[in-house]
């Protein structure tokens, strides 16, 4: 059935905001975006009222561990990191994803609709990324693009990890040794694969190989875990050295190296920003950083590199970057249509606009008001989530109920 939702003031992203407008759609996708008298709606449609309501895409998370790393689960839901090989770039986040975890119900309540799921940074190279609705009974129904980076991680973690096994990496000249080595050894099996491929002879495949072979053809960006500024410049040439898509993850310092990075257009996954300053690596840690990179013409995403600030508190850390310089367009863009764009997904999310998946999100307000809540979530077309104000209580539909 189409669904017409009214009478809100509409916030497509890629367009001017409208108010009064009318967002269409059918079988999942938007059919039209605009103003009431420039939208019909066809006779039979569902209509939502959504008179006095803000009607934005579903927020874009581009950095998170839902269904990874388990909330109240110990290490039963801990699946963040494969720790025993500092190269796993074989391995793939899409594997160890539980969509029963709680978080993927407290995206919904923050207007969260997609996330691009990781491994974590406790080894060098951690292994491919996946994106997924947060909405469904298993990952193959939420999903969205699989793989969709390579992770890595410099700095700390890695060399803390395998320090504490006496083994290398133990510093960062033998965390920034691995990726080299690991690298140069995809050069070397592409040529023999190539060769193999041509004189159609037998070929033994490896599928770290295969992976880090995609990051070189430029199928696959680089997600790269950098904090320090050290370590940002490090990510820098170890990218001009290689070639392929480099995307700065969490760049606590990158407001230091904001011209460098500008320079050659690097995008940057900023935060979380509402932790404290528990290591080293944060003690930079600034809610002025995501303006001080757009300033100087960076494109930025914001994360909250769930569990470690709440997903649902994705919008708020925008609210709080926007009270420390951040344009409030640019705040709004950074957890849509740029982090749709980084990650390769945003020909089906990140924006209001006909062709793209409806993933509507009607709120009270102004989402960037803390006092705003998300009042009705739209994923894929269907309403999963609504606010009952009665209750005081977010009503998320059961994915596994097929009555």
């Amino acid at each position: 059935m189409i669904t017409a939702v009214t009478g809100g003031y509409v916030v497509p992203i890629d367009g001017p905001p409208i108010q009064g407008g009318t967002v269409l759609f059918d079988n999942g996708k938007i059919l039209a975006v605009g103003p009431a008298d420039e939208v019909s709606v066809p006779d039979g449609a569902e209509v939502v009222d959504a008179s006095g309501s803000w009607v934005l895409p579903g927020f874009v998370e581009a950095h998170g561990h839902l269904g990874v790393h388990e909330e109240a689960e110990g290490w039963a839901g801990q699946d963040t990191n494969e720790m025993t090989d500092p190269n796993t770039a074989r391995v793939k986040a899409i594997d160890a994803i539980n969509p029963a975890d709680e978080g993927f119900r407290d995206a919904l309540a923050g207007g969260v609709t997609s996330v691009v799921i990781k491994p974590g940074s406790g080894n060098v190279i951690g292994g491919q990324t996946v994106a997924v609705k947060v909405w469904g009974r298993t990952v193959d129904e939420m999903l969205l693009r699989d793989p969709v980076s390579m992770k890595s991680a410099l700095g700390e973690n890695p060399k803390r990890v395998y320090g504490d096994k006496k083994v290398m990496p133990s510093t960062r000249l033998g965390v920034a040794a691995i990726i080299r080595e690991a690298l140069t050894k995809a050069q070397d099996y592409k040529v023999r694969r190539d060769h193999a491929h041509a004189e159609n002879t037998p070929f033994e495949r490896d599928l770290t190989h295969e992976a880090l072979v995609r990051v070189l053809d430029g199928d696959l960006p680089w997600c790269q875990h950098a904090h320090r500024a050290d370590d940002i410049a490090t990510a820098l040439r170890l990218a001009e050295e290689f070639g392929y898509r480099l995307v700065l993850n969490h760049g606590t310092e990158a407001h230091l190296l904001a011209d460098l990075i500008a320079e050659r257009d690097i995008p940057v996954v900023i935060g979380p920003l509402f932790t404290s300053r528990v290591k080293v690596e944060l003690r930079q840690r600034t809610l002025r950083n995501p303006g001080i990179l757009a300033r100087a013409g960076v494109r930025i995403a914001i994360t909250t590199d769930h569990p470690v600030v709440p997903i649902n508190f994705l919008v708020h850390q925008v609210t709080l970057a926007v009270k420390e310089g951040l344009d409030p367009e640019v705040g709004l863009r950074a957890i849509t249509a740029n982090p749709a764009a980084m990650m390769g997904i945003d020909d089906r999310v990140g924006a209001l606009k006909p062709g793209l998946d409806a993933d509507v999100v009607i709120w009270s307000g102004d989402p960037l008001d803390v006092m705003s809540r998300a009042t009705r979530v739209f994923v894929t077309g269907q309403q999963v989530y609504t606010f009952n104000a009665e209750t005081g209580l977010g009503e998320t539909e059961d994915p596994y109920y097929r009555g």
